[in-house]
């Protein structure tokens, strides 16, 4: 379902838009409290939270700043999806404040993309006070994302971005080899899937994960600070899985000459890493652990 419509955003406490003010928006959403808070070393660039977690950075004049780690990572791979500027077929599972979205049309002009999100309330807000340009290509939908994967059409999108977090943890729905299931067959042949999650050691939550997606596509990698990998702190990383090879090597020259350097982990790297570990179904798919206070960081 498309979100259109929108109530007016003013009220009589405030009632001038974050662009009149550059002051905190502060609302109550489905499923917490939203705020949008401006950067004040960038004139439009607002920072989403939902109950204290950060959710998405968005710079409305320069959409191809990614302030956070983990997106720029996903980022990195929406590059290697294609070559330079061609147009691709998006699904974003997990709307925020649609900064991947932007970045997609800004880089590639022309492609299609549907963002999904299950809080109409946010995307209210995130559309009401950061509009989108109506050239963006880009559908919002009010929905569940799993209701919305299975839905889908087969082969109908070129990447599916799996960016969803309820407060601060992926949901059990979107970790189970069900979903992983719908998801692969969504993906075209030579595409990609990509998902954020996040883990501390000894992985109880990702190396499951990662043979979860192993079994439903033939390649897959890791994108993760080696920081996270070695076990020294709690932190993001960036699965990337498709029907055929992966662009291992410009995934590789990206991540290593980002400000925070991450490693490419695969073949048999990767496989030492999720060793022992099983897919997950349905009855027994957990979310993601809950992070330390602090452990997502924008930068």
């Amino acid at each position: 379902m498309d979100a259109t419509g929108a109530d007016d955003p003013r009220t009589p406490e405030d009632p001038r838009t974050p662009e009149d003010t550059r002051t905190p928006v502060v609302r109550e959403v489905d499923f917490g409290t939203a705020r949008l808070l401006p950067d004040v070393d960038r004139p439009r660039a607002w920072l989403l939270t939902v109950d204290g977690a950060p959710q998405s950075y968005v710079d409305l004049d320069d959409p191809g700043h990614l302030e956070f780690e983990y997106v720029r990572r996903l980022a990195f791979a929406l590059d290697a999806a294609a070559e330079p500027g061609r147009p691709l077929d998006v699904a974003h599972l997990g709307g925020g404040a649609l900064c991947l979205p932007r970045y997609v049309a800004a880089t590639r002009p022309g492609s299609r993309q549907h963002a999904v999100e299950a809080d109409a309330g946010l995307l209210r807000l995130v559309t009401e006070h950061l509009p989108l340009d109506a050239a963006a290509g880009v559908t919002t939908h009010h929905a569940d994302a799993r209701d919305w994967i299975e839905r889908a059409p087969d082969a109908c999108a070129d990447v599916v971005v799996a960016d969803v977090f309820g407060g601060s943890r992926v949901p059990a729905r979107l970790t189970s080899l069900e979903y992983a299931r719908h998801a692969a067959r969504v993906v075209r042949p030579g595409g990609l899937y990509l998902a954020n999650l996040a883990d501390a050691a000894p992985f109880d939550f990702l190396r499951p994960q990662i043979a979860t997606v192993s079994a439903v596509f033939s390649h897959a990698c890791l994108l993760a600070e080696p920081a996270v990998l070695r076990g020294r702190r709690f932190g993001n990383a960036v699965l990337v899985a498709g029907h055929g090879e992966l662009p291992i090597a410009e995934l590789a020259r990206s991540a290593a000459s980002d400000v925070f350097p991450a490693r490419v982990e695969h073949g048999a790297a990767l496989r030492r890493l999720a060793a022992g570990a099983r897919p997950v179904a349905d009855d027994t798919a957990v979310a993601s652990p809950e992070p330390p206070k602090g452990a997502f960081r924008v930068g």
